[in-house]
């Protein structure tokens, strides 16, 4: 499981936003390391503080670091010179609240750094397509390269008050990554409105309410199985 750095200069900014992405993270967290404030309560960075945060959660997997202002990416760059580790480090272009949100959902769920930094560096393209009543680009973090021989469909209605929001959107995106296959949902009445159920910002950039009729569509060995776990899944509200 890769690790995850928040790097903020406040250390209550860096806290609540970990503690937002933990929210959504059903099983075990990977390992976080926080290195906020340059100490004393003095806001700001320290790039020690942050190489011994990477050092602290290193592993083979590798380290996805999050930055929240300028000086903040110059101290990460500073501390890549301080580290003991040999682990892979990216220091990741994402926007800090959803980029450690997607970051820390998708280590979670098992993501490589490279799949876990390339869909938190979409969150803007989720976001502006959002606003601009766009669908969102199709990261290709979605889900693995599968054979497309296998396909299967449903049909199944949101029935939760506040939609396809952040919580079940984590939910689903967790589980994907336990099938063999490439999923998508849509918007059964406007297919315009689709996105892999593998994207954490992708689903959650939809903005599919109560009473939506989802189209789930997958291709791949494990497709049945993974289209019908999402149909059960939105027929019960996602567990909530």
């Amino acid at each position: 499981m890769i690790g995850i750095v928040v790097v903020s200069h406040s250390p209550a900014l860096a806290d609540a936003a970990v503690a937002l992405a933990l929210e959504m993270v059903a099983g075990a967290p990977p390992p976080i390391a926080v290195a906020a404030g340059a100490g004393e309560g003095v806001i700001g960075t320290d790039a020690i503080a942050v190489a011994a945060a990477i050092d602290e959660v290193a592993s083979p997997d590798g380290v996805l670091v999050f930055m929240d202002l300028g000086s903040a990416v110059l101290s990460a760059s500073m501390a890549l010179e301080f580290t003991a580790t040999d682990a892979e480090v990216r220091l990741s272009d994402a926007p800090f609240v959803e980029g450690v949100v997607a970051g820390i959902v998708l280590a979670a769920a098992g993501a490589s750094l490279a799949d876990a930094a390339r869909e938190a560096s979409s969150a803007m393209t989720a976001k502006n397509a959002q606003l601009e009543s766009a669908p969102p680009a199709d990261p290709q973090t979605a889900a693995p390269v599968v054979d497309g021989s296998v396909t299967a469909e449903a049909e199944a209605t949101i029935v939760n008050d506040v939609g396809l929001h952040a919580r079940p959107a984590s939910v689903i995106v967790a589980k994907m990554a336990e099938f063999d296959a490439r999923v998508r949902i849509a918007d059964a009445d406007d297919p315009t409105r689709s996105a892999p159920a593998g994207s954490l910002l992708a689903l959650m950039g939809l903005g599919l309410g109560k009473g939506t009729r989802l189209r789930i569509s997958g291709t791949g060995p494990d497709a049945a199985a993974a289209v019908e776990w999402v149909r059960a899944m939105t027929a019960d509200g996602y567990g909530e």
